[in-house]
């Protein structure tokens, strides 16, 4: 009788979503507190936790994912993506650039260099010119959602995390729209650089329509709801959502109209503002499972040792560019070159907004994007762990970081704000 129950509950488990959802489950919790106790004891970002725990999840095949990435798998890796991006877009003022238009030339400057040394040295390294493409657009792009979990981590707060969390967002706007772009050309022999242009601004429009309307309806909403209100972080969420599962279908990109929503969304509401405290627990659970989402990943690739050199050599040499191109663009830009030089270091990492677009590059051309991906995912994992401790560094020796980088006790976890700034966008 108990052989038979046992029996009959196996066969039923093993038609039901259970066993991987409590391998989930169990995994996210190692990974929580993985990431508290780095963070208690050594005083690094919880980040570098969560990253060790997904890569020997990855490495062990637990968590494993199909590769490219499909289904309940991409979709949370895509709406991780698209609410980190939406807050990193609302905290970029139109104004601050407007009124420091050298940050624009930085950010352009930056991003064009790294892209062109990660081209040539790729060529010379001998890959084909698709895979050379691809790899350069990855290198562009930072990682917003690091620095933005590493600076609240430390409680870091100063010129140097605003410099970087907007150079961070800005090289990420330009390696979305390229990159989705790319991706209707990347299997194509007769993609020009006029047509790659042509399908960057039809993203990009694209992309700014969608998140404009995001804008429009979060205005809207605001003008209802209480800022501080549960209904509101609900609100919020669905319409991200929302956004993120049309964006694609309709031609744009999920996370670059997201990101474009928060970006309009400020331009609206100049005056400070922070998320509802029920968003930031549903985000902060999002992006545990990004980043845990994104090293386990990572690390199931196939790294072959025949094109270690290629890794290793864009990893030195994107850092090289991003740093090398901020210190010499540092004139006019409010910042000395010994402060762009902290600048550049925080744009080692790279993570989601890369993962996302290997494997969209994986999708569109499997011949091609198998290449990629083969350079890529090593690359993602080593600059995610190894960028965080940089960024770490730069902010604490910069003194924008806490002392120790230590959580905050309890009771001082959630500290009133001023009045101006404990309510969001007025209504």
């Amino acid at each position: 009788m108990t052989e038979h129950i046992t029996s009959g509950w196996a066969a039923a488990w093993s038609h039901t979503p259970g066993p991987q959802a409590l391998e989930w489950a169990l995994l996210l919790a190692v990974a929580a507190l993985a990431g508290h106790w780095v963070q208690r004891y050594t005083h690094l970002p919880k980040i570098i936790g969560y990253a060790v725990v997904g890569a020997i999840a990855g490495w062990a095949g637990l968590a494993g994912s199909a590769w490219p990435l499909g289904g309940v798998s991409l979709l949370l890796l895509e709406l991780a993506i698209a609410i980190v991006l939406f807050e990193a877009g609302a905290r970029l003022s139109l104004r601050w650039l407007r009124h420091n238009p050298m940050l624009v030339v930085q950010s352009l400057a930056e991003s064009i260099v790294t892209y062109a040394v990660a081209f040539l040295t790729l060529r010379a390294l001998g890959l084909d010119l698709p895979v050379v493409r691809a790899l350069s657009v990855l290198a562009v792009a930072s990682a917003p959602a690091v620095l933005m979990r590493v600076a609240s981590d430390l409680r870091a707060d100063g010129p140097i995390t605003d410099r970087s969390i907007a150079l961070a967002t800005l090289n990420t706007l330009y390696a979305l729209t390229l990159g989705t772009a790319m991706l209707r050309s990347i299997g194509r022999a007769d993609s020009s650089m006029l047509a790659s242009v042509g399908l960057s601004l039809a993203v990009l429009g694209i992309s700014l329509v969608l998140g404009g309307a995001l804008a429009l309806l979060l205005a809207g909403a605001f003008r209802i709801l209480r800022a501080t209100s549960q209904d509101t972080a609900v609100v919020m969420l669905a319409l991200v959502g929302a956004c993120t599962a049309v964006a694609g279908p309709l031609g744009g990109s999920a996370p670059l109209a997201a990101l474009l929503g928060g970006l309009l969304l400020k331009h609206m509401y100049p005056r400070p503002w922070v998320w509802p405290r029920q968003l930031g627990t549903a985000a902060y659970m999002l992006t545990i499972v990004m980043f845990v989402l994104v090293s386990s990943t990572a690390a199931q690739a196939d790294w072959q040792v025949a094109l270690i050199w290629a890794v290793l050599a864009l990893i030195v040499v994107r850092a090289l560019a991003k740093v090398g191109a901020l210190v010499a663009m540092s004139w006019g830009s409010g910042l000395s070159p010994r402060k762009s030089f902290w600048v550049g270091v925080t744009m080692v990492p790279m993570s989601s907004v890369a993962l996302l677009l290997t494997s969209q590059f994986a999708s569109a051309a499997p011949a091609i994007g198998e290449k990629v991906s083969a350079v890529a995912l090593p690359v993602i994992l080593m600059t995610e762990l190894v960028g965080a401790v940089l960024v770490s560094l730069a902010l604490t020796h910069t003194g924008e970081a806490a002392k120790s980088g230590a959580e905050p006790p309890p009771n001082e976890a959630a500290p009133e704000l001023p009045p101006e700034t404990t309510q969001g966008p007025p209504p």
